[in-house]
């Protein structure tokens, strides 16, 4: 699994696990609508720490909280 993949994957387990909707994302973390669909199927191969931010916010959590999951902590994660 490469860091998109990762992102991507955290981000449906939040919306499942907040009940959110991918549209309330959107709106709270000011992405718009092609970029998250891009990102949340895994077709964006370029994730900015900005990008990461944002999202983290539109699920009012901190960078540090969205990051604090396992999908992150596996070495298997692919960085390049």
């Amino acid at each position: 699994m490469n860091v998109c993949e990762a992102v991507a994957k955290r981000i449906n387990n939040l919306l499942k696990e907040k009940h959110m909707k991918l549209y309330g994302l959107e709106k709270n973390s000011t992405i718009a609508h092609g970029t998250m669909m891009r990102i949340v199927h895994g077709k964006n191969k370029n994730i900015t720490l900005k990008i990461v931010m944002q999202i983290a916010a539109g699920f009012q959590m901190t960078l540090l909280e969205f990051l604090n999951d396992e999908i992150f902590v596996n070495n298997d994660i692919e960085i390049y």
